[in-house]
């Protein structure tokens, strides 16, 4: 799809809206540069604020980097660079890995940061009870040593060539906290001052925190159910930039417009039709390809998106090592699909129940699906649920038939290898060369082996890929210092200064 935004964050930036107080003379002055506030906008609001306990994607974008950190993060640009972790060193077999951490790390509550707390929140990820997505990335820790405060030892039943990155995802909590659902205990330049469920989350500039202080004063996260809504925010300057902007038909009044910046960045964010492979008819992948097939995914995303967004064939986005272009492997073609539906023994189409989230764009998408797929003989019932319900009825407890769920991070193609992922897809050759890819020696082994899942899950159809979201952000002209893509919906607010 063409592009005409110049290349900056999407999810993920902000803006400072300096404060103003009466002069001497009557008149005003800006509040310094490092107290201003900086008011976000969104349309994720936190479910609870863990990331172990379902916390979502709002929780994620507000708290990861600011409030909590990891022994290593995720720059903006994909690369991992340590942050909690001083140095790491690998055994010759790559089965052990000793992290020695930073000196000089607090938690907010002022207690000093040890192995025991790393040892701990690698541990909440991995407990059964955990709900984190990323829970499988670890399923080969075989045992976690703390042989003194600042040493951690992770010792590895066979080779992970991503478990550094993998390391990324996980917020180091202090062990001796109590239930953080609602509060936080973090390491990060920022505090949590208070979260008016429904409304605001905001976050303050902590002044004992062990780096750089933030460049700011206070972070204001605005949650709206309504992207028109946010948009008039912006407008009217209640909020200082929008982190997703959900229509196209909205840059129109910021595009050209010189009080903002209208920018595009690389998105990892992808709409899925998720099977449930598990039951019938999604068990045939004949009937997967035919479904595909009917669904012409550039007229949806050009109604969606307009000129925005790219169109992918399969989980993999172009910013991973292992894309390869697959978009032909199940083009649109009707007739194809009604070959496919009779070979598989459904001729006269059959019914299905689509679980819908009800938060923008899956409704448009849903009723887009329904009717493309009526003209091959397939009868779509749409039955929208909140987020919470999703989670719930979908992701726990894999009660459903088909669904849509956007997917935002990075690498995740690898969930294909787990039959145990809530889209049950299970093709046993897959799981062994996600495996093989996770024990690779070097990374040009893990690409190979991981283009073959990127291939093999496309012809299998185990999912539509319908399309890859535009990173679209919109922010006030006078903001600098934000991130330009944003990988996951982080967040990372502490750079940014108003001019």
């Amino acid at each position: 799809m063409k592009r005409s935004l110049t290349v900056a964050s999407a999810f993920t930036a902000a803006l400072i809206l300096a404060g103003c107080a009466p002069a001497a003379d009557g008149g005003s002055t800006a509040a310094s540069a490092e107290d201003a506030t900086i008011y976000v906008g969104s349309l994720y609001e936190p479910q609870n604020l863990s990331n172990t306990q379902g916390g979502g994607q709002g929780v994620t974008e507000a708290f990861n980097g600011n409030v909590y950190e990891g022994l290593y993060k995720l720059t903006d640009d994909g690369a991992v660079e340590p942050l909690l972790a001083e140095d790491a060193a690998v055994s010759e077999d790559g089965l052990t890995y000793t992290i020695t951490l930073r000196d000089g790390v607090t938690f907010h509550s002022g207690k000093d940061l040890t192995s025991a707390d790393v040892k701990a929140s690698v541990e909440a990820v991995t407990a059964e009870d955990s709900k984190s997505a990323r829970k499988s990335s670890f399923k080969y820790i075989a045992d976690i040593a703390t042989p003194d405060d600042k040493t951690v030892v992770f010792t590895l039943s066979q080779r992970s060539i991503s478990f550094l990155y993998n390391l990324s995802y996980i917020w180091i909590v202090n062990s001796e906290a109590g239930d953080l659902t609602q509060t936080e205990d973090g390491t990060g330049p920022y505090t949590l001052d208070e979260w008016k469920q429904g409304s605001t989350l905001t976050l303050e500039r902590w002044d004992d925190y062990w780096g750089e202080a933030a460049s700011n004063g206070e972070v204001v996260f605005t949650y709206f159910t309504d992207a028109t809504a946010e948009n008039n925010a912006l407008l009217t300057g209640e909020i200082d930039v929008i982190t997703s902007v959900q229509s196209p038909d909205a840059l129109a009044q910021f595009d050209g417009n010189d009080d903002f910046v209208v920018s595009e960045g690389t998105s990892t964010t992808k709409e899925l039709l998720a099977f449930n492979d598990r039951v019938a008819p999604f068990d045939n992948a004949l009937v997967r390809k035919a479904v595909y097939s009917a669904i012409d995914t550039e007229k949806l995303l050009t109604s969606i998106w307009g000129d925005y967004g790219t169109l992918i064939g399969s989980m993999v986005p172009p910013t991973d090592p292992w894309y390869i272009d697959l978009t032909d492997v199940n083009p649109y073609d009707p007739d194809l699909a009604r070959e496919e539906l009779a070979e598989a023994g459904y001729a006269d189409g059959f019914t299905f129940t689509l679980d819908t989230p009800s938060y923008d764009p899956h409704p448009a998408v849903a009723e887009f699906l329904q009717s493309q797929l009526a003209e091959v003989g397939i009868t779509v019932e749409i039955n929208t649920i909140s987020a919470d319900e999703w989670y719930t009825k979908v992701f726990q407890e894999r009660d459903f038939e088909a669904t849509l769920q956007e997917h935002v991070n990075d690498r995740d193609v690898v969930w294909y290898g787990n039959p145990d992922f809530y889209w049950g897809y299970d093709n046993a050759q897959v799981t062994q060369w996600v495996a093989d890819a996770e024990q690779a020696a070097t990374t040009d082994e893990q690409t190979e082996l991981l283009k073959q899942v990127n291939q093999q899950i496309a012809e299998d159809a185990a999912s539509v890929w319908l399309y890859l979201y535009p990173q679209i952000v919109v922010a006030s002209s006078d903001i600098s210092g934000y991130g330009v893509n944003g990988l996951n919906s982080q967040f990372f607010a502490y750079d940014i200064v108003k001019s």
